[in-house]
């Protein structure tokens, strides 16, 4: 075995660096590879799978082998500037089916990247190649398919990390360590969980000509087809319920992921949701453009609100969570935090920590989110780090189902407009036959939706 230290000391400089790396539980600079480089493929290389396979080769030494999109421009794009990023120097080889790339190469890491109607199959197909997954959130658009890569995971015994990287953004763990575990907010008894980006595509475009570089019938795969009115990976498609879960799926699990991270918390009790498109009803867009939820625990509600339309509640913290305690109150999100005591204690602020320095590259990256950045090498790190061990990453795919499967089960509450319970030894919603058949949905064929 050979120590491959170099990129692990350069990412730990500073203070704050080492204290969210050890509140992660990682063991300081004692990570041993094998004397190869993990052998790495992305599938899906838009915009967020290459800035997770950016963040990979700049903290650990790999080798990126293969690349799969149905876009042909957008994928010959992604080997070019794969080539320049990694130390080899080496293009990857480069598909347009990813069942291809598993069945000729073995690797020791996928990174998915794709839509979010394509995570459930490709995460379970990569499992059963022998790797091991980082899969984007939301890790499914139905609570089954969820169900069905938790189980596939224990059963090949692999590692997943799910790309909330809220866990390991350096301010918020230093906000959970200092602020929630030590006592400062006491007993919290209600969380406020929001987003107020005017994000919701509300366009109309007309229906065209699929372009003859991009397999439209592979992208779709086995979500429903819907009449080609423009380029869906180019953020289009989140404008529909068809291949994902809307704002909801979005955009809440990254906040109540963290929420249930920093006080412990599991499945919610009950779970209810109302909303719809109440103001941005012009465009094809079908995903909800206001919308409550309610994640019900003993003594504690979350509550989401978004609105894509509007101003803020708190033009601080647009997307963000706030904890009352009953000493206090602690304002998270990706930018800062702000832990306001009562009484007359002092407050806390604390900003984003940025690396713009220590990574140069960054500035090169189209499209990157720089305050992310630091969030996701971190992220990487613990996610190698289990495999090293072969333990639980901080994003297991038991934590990301339980956040994922929580905004789903809120969205169908909103559809059948009542509270829901989920069991998920039973994988039901209790006395709701009608939400229990709406757990799973119905694949386009030739596919076929995975069961646990």
């Amino acid at each position: 075995m050979e120590q491959f230290n170099i990129n692990r000391r350069r990412f730990l400089k500073g203070a704050t660096a080492t204290l969210a790396l050890s509140a992660l539980g990682a063991s300081g600079l004692d990570f041993i590879y094998p004397a190869k480089p993990l052998r790495v493929a992305l599938i899906g290389t838009g915009w967020y799978g290459k800035s997770d396979l950016f963040k990979l080769i700049q903290v650990a030494p790999v080798n990126v082998v293969a690349l799969c999109d149905v876009d042909e421009q957008m994928l010959k794009g992604a080997g070019e500037m794969v080539r320049q990023r990694q130390a080899s120097h080496q293009t990857p080889k480069l598909y347009k089916d990813y069942r291809k790339l598993l069945a000729e190469n073995q690797l020791d890491i996928v990174l998915i990247g794709t839509p979010d109607h394509w995570h459930a199959l490709q995460t379970i197909e990569a499992l059963k190649s022998g790797a091991n997954v980082y899969v984007q959130k939301p890790i499914s658009v139905d609570v089954l398919e969820g169900e069905a890569m938790l189980a596939t995971a224990r059963k090949y015994n692999k590692v997943v990390q799910v790309g909330t990287q809220r866990k390991s953004t350096p301010h918020l763990i230093e906000a959970k360590k200092n602020i929630v575990d030590a006592g400062l907010l006491g007993k919290i008894s209600h969380v406020e969980m929001c987003c107020y980006y005017h994000m919701r595509n509300n366009s109309n475009p007309p229906l065209q000509a699929v372009p003859e570089y991009f397999d439209y019938e592979m992208w779709t795969g086995p979500a429903p087809m819907r009449p080609f009115d423009g380029m869906p990976h180019v953020r289009w498609w989140r404008a529909f319920m068809e291949y994902g879960n809307g704002i909801m799926g979005d955009m809440c699990i990254h906040m109540f992921d963290t929420v249930r991270w920093m006080l412990q918390l599991g499945w919610p009790k009950r779970i209810s949701s109302t909303g719809g498109i109440y103001v941005q009803k012009e465009g094809k867009s079908n995903i909800a453009d206001t919308q409550h939820a309610i994640f019900e625990y003993d003594g504690l509600n979350c509550v989401w609100q978004h609105r894509t339309w509007g101003t803020p509640a708190d033009p601080k913290y647009p997307w963000s969570f706030k904890l009352y305690g009953e000493k206090g109150t602690l304002s998270g999100s990706p930018m800062s935090y702000d832990f306001v005591p009562e009484g007359n204690g002092t407050p806390i602020h604390k900003d984003v920590v940025y690396e713009k320095e220590k990574y140069p590259e960054d500035l090169q990256e189209p499209g990157i989110e720089l305050h992310a950045a630091p969030a996701t090498r971190l992220h990487m790190l613990n996610f190698l780090e289990a495999i090293q061990k072969g333990s639980r990453p901080v994003a297991d795919i038991e934590e990301g189902h339980i956040s994922t499967a929580s905004c789903i089960l809120a969205n169908i509450s909103m559809k059948l407009g009542r509270p829901l319970a989920y069991d998920p030894q039973r994988k039901i919603v209790i006395n709701d036959p009608e939400a229990t058949a709406l757990l799973k949905r119905p694949y386009r064929g030739p596919w076929v939706h995975p069961l646990a």
